[in-house]
């Protein structure tokens, strides 16, 4: 599942190639996709407005629209977007499709059917179901070492299962919490009360510098328009990891051995000798 450096440079990339652009017709393929809504309410909803924007909250995408809408958008496991021309078929697995005023069409492709859509009015976004839990922005004002230590303080889980809950720390995935914690030198399995004020200072810091690394790596790739979010995923981050992935390689710090242990039904990379208990 893309987390919030692969969701933020596919953003970026949907903004670029789409703002101003106007939805002349929408086609909602898989019901399921938005089940909030009916094919022509999706279609009447977003048709005839303009892109004006398109940003992320957490793992969410958002298109808002002139037309005081908001279309919320999660990508999951295999969700992906496609900006096609006219000669060019819908692929397998198409499951909406917004037709743009340039002849192109935007192609919303989920081979496993778990991605989601709802549309909302952009002057309640922040009340939306989806979003009004999510924890703040690892990078707004509202992120900070005392908002992440009163937060640890409340809770007696590991702290890889905390860095994964999106109501506490948002963005973060399976690798990115990996990494940060190999950088922060904190075991996986660590009880979230136990951090000191210093670790979790360090841990704060930790979280930033690896969500900006991943996201400056994937901002030098060239995206193919035809399949925007593969442009980003393994391809941009994925040679920098330093515990992921990588159980019985030597550790980049100490030439310790990477193990991995399973937390919640999930893989935890981690150097035994970098982080100890």
């Amino acid at each position: 599942m893309p987390e919030l450096p692969e969701v933020e440079l596919v953003a970026r990339s949907l903004h670029r190639l789409l703002a101003g652009r106007h939805i002349t017709q929408a086609h909602l393929m898989r019901e399921r996709l938005a089940p909030d809504t009916t094919p022509r309410r999706f279609a009447e909803s977003v048709s005839s407005s303009r892109l004006t924007r398109v940003h992320r909250r957490g793992k969410y995408i958002l298109f808002d629209l002139d037309n005081g809408r908001t279309l919320i958008t999660h990508l999951r496991m295999s969700g992906r977007f496609m900006l096609l021309g006219p000669d060019r078929q819908d692929p397998k697995f198409t499951h909406a499709a917004f037709f743009l005023d340039d002849d192109r069409r935007l192609i919303f492709q989920d081979q496993r059917h778990f991605g989601m859509m709802k549309i909302v009015a952009t002057n309640e976004l922040d009340s939306a179901s989806e979003l009004s839990k999510l924890a703040p922005e690892p990078f707004s004002d509202h992120f900070t070492p005392e908002y992440l230590h009163a937060t640890l303080r409340r809770s007696k889980r590991s702290i890889k299962e905390f860095l994964l809950d999106q109501t506490k720390v948002c963005g973060l995935g399976n690798i990115y919490a990996a990494e940060t914690l190999f950088m922060a030198g904190i075991h996986p399995a660590t009880r979230t009360h136990r951090l000191t004020k210093a670790r979790t200072k360090l841990l704060f810091t930790r979280i930033r510098e690896v969500l900006a690394e991943a996201i400056d790596a994937g901002s030098t790739l060239n995206v193919d328009p035809e399949n925007i979010d593969a442009s980003y995923y393994g391809g941009g981050y994925e040679s920098h990891w330093r515990v992921y992935e990588r159980e019985r390689t030597p550790c980049s710090a100490c030439g310790s051995t990477i193990s991995r242990i399973r937390q919640g039904g999930r893989s935890s990379y981690f150097c035994s000798r970098c982080q100890r208990r």
